[in-house]
């Protein structure tokens, strides 16, 4: 089976230098400049392994590899470092990269550690797609089937109305629902003077997945229109 490689780095010389190496190791390679173009190219595309430097504009490596372990994405990540801190070596294996390598390295120190990571994940591993059931927006991340959803890799606990409100606003992320139709989809009856009912919704699911409830990220009010859990 041909693997397919990701190679994620805002240097071009760099990226094309890596990508040369691979190809010649035999091995299939995409290239991204940042982390959410990387991002954007992993749900589009089926990767088995992501080179992943860290210090990146836009959005960087490990917040990057962070996104893809919550979305569960369970390809390996070999992250790249300029630097040799043991400080990035522990950021960035604790949010999800499996390796580390420091710059400058040779092409076959590079295409070593590939091979093993390869080799390991498909021994013991097997590479697994996020299901339909998981919505994703920001960090916030849904599982319809397990019923759950994390805030930053976090756990909260939501009542099932709760739960059922968040899952309708993060499957249709950036639209604005009125209260009525909120309460119509989730109750499943015609609302009637619902707005106490769905506002109190509102304000414990803030409480619970936004930082700063008064100044929420996610859970917006438009003035006079109603709810939207903003588009990331």
């Amino acid at each position: 089976m041909d693997k397919r490689i990701l190679v994620v780095d805002d240097d071009d010389a760099i990226r094309r230098g890596i990508k040369i190496y691979l190809e010649q190791a035999g091995y299939i390679v995409a290239e991204a400049e940042n982390g959410q173009v990387a991002i954007d190219l992993v749900q589009q595309t089926e990767f088995h392994l992501v080179v992943m430097d860290i210090m990146m504009p836009v959005m960087d490596g490990i917040k990057a590899s962070a996104w893809l372990r919550q979305a569960k994405y369970n390809m390996p990540i070999l992250m790249l470092s300029a630097k040799s801190e043991d400080f990035d070596k522990i950021n960035g294996l604790s949010n999800g990269a499996d390796d580390y390598i420091t710059k400058p390295f040779t092409p076959m120190e590079l295409v070593a550690r590939v091979n093993s990571l390869l080799r390991r994940f498909m021994d013991f591993g097997e590479y697994v797609k996020p299901s339909a059931n998981v919505i994703i927006v920001g960090g916030l991340v849904l599982d319809k089937e397990a019923r759950s959803v994390e805030v930053d890799g976090q756990r909260v606990k939501l009542t099932p109305k709760e739960f059922q409100i968040i899952e309708l606003l993060m499957a249709h992320a950036g639209r604005v629902y009125s209260i009525d139709e909120i309460y119509e989809l989730v109750w499943q009856e015609p609302a009637y003077q619902a707005d106490n009912t769905v506002s109190v919704h509102i304000r414990k699911i803030r409480e619970k997945i936004e930082a700063n409830p008064k100044h929420p990220m996610y859970l917006k009010v438009v003035w006079g229109v109603g709810y939207k859990i903003e588009k990331y």
